[in-house]
């Protein structure tokens, strides 16, 4: 296996197969002075996609590249615009530097929210490395294979979240831009696979479509196919504790498997 490449950013294992997957909201890390200005229950960065990482470890057996941050979505969302144009117009949802948690309570204490500035200096020193790495690993795999499938594999408390949506999330929640980030024939296999299995419910382009990174490097006209994958966290962990739970999570794997072996 090839020694992972370690960035201050990110840490990015290279494969050899004609698949990458992106996992930009695992990292969990707030440096101390910014935690210093947030409320205390920001401090333990609850909307993290808590151990998607862990989820998808059996990627690298596929020969999938790998790219896995360290840092929060406090920090900076690195699967939003860097001019922080909405996603979903019209609807609530949390910007490129959040001052809002997921449950719509704020991230900052009073008036230490990022100034503009700021927030652009977030961008240089978080966003671009990962953005930058991410190009490079796309080209990279496109080139040797003529095609890559990059696959965002994301996680979200799936209930009580009226902030965000109402109701209860599906289990696995597919986005494909409305089928503009990938061909129609993969799409048509990623829910092939999704039918066939028993042990979830799922929707294709519900709620969450696909956030930035799909929306801007899928190019299925040129062998460039992009995926989002959001999960709902009560199928591997506790919502509550945030503890991973290996049992419920080995079968969540089996249909991983399938649908990233359905790229392959």
């Amino acid at each position: 296996m090839n020694t992972p490449i370690e960035h201050d950013i990110y840490t990015l294992h290279r494969g050899t197969a004609p698949l990458f997957v992106s996992l930009p909201h695992d990292g969990s890390h707030i440096p101390d002075a910014l935690a210093a200005r947030m409320v205390p229950a920001a401090r333990k960065a609850p909307d993290t996609d808590w151990h998607v990482s862990i989820l998808y470890d059996f990627a690298r057996a596929l020969g999938a590249s790998v790219i896995v941050p360290r840092h929060s979505r406090y920090v900076v969302d690195l699967n939003r615009p860097p001019d922080d144009t909405s996603l979903y117009p019209g609807q609530n949802t949390t910007g490129l530097c959040p001052a809002v948690r997921f449950s719509g309570e704020p991230v900052y204490l009073e008036g230490q929210a990022p100034s503009p500035d700021e927030v652009a200096a977030r961008v240089e020193q978080y966003w671009r490395p990962y953005h930058d790495a991410l190009r490079a690993e796309i080209d990279r795999v496109h080139g040797v294979h003529g095609r890559v499938v990059l696959w965002e594999g994301h996680s979200i408390r799936g209930s009580d979240l009226p902030f965000l949506f109402e109701g209860r999330l599906p289990d696995l929640n597919l986005g494909t831009s409305n089928g503009a980030s990938c061909s129609p024939q993969l799409q048509q296999r990623l829910e092939a696979v999704l039918s066939g299995q028993v042990d979830y419910d799922f929707v294709v382009n519900g709620r969450f479509k696909g956030g930035y990174i799909t929306r801007h490097y899928g190019e299925p006209a040129r062998g460039i196919d992009a995926v989002q994958l959001e999960i709902s966290q009560r199928n591997y962990m506790d919502e509550d504790s945030f503890v991973y739970q290996a049992g419920k999570a080995a079968v969540l794997q089996d249909v991983l498997r399938a649908l990233l072996a359905s790229n392959l």
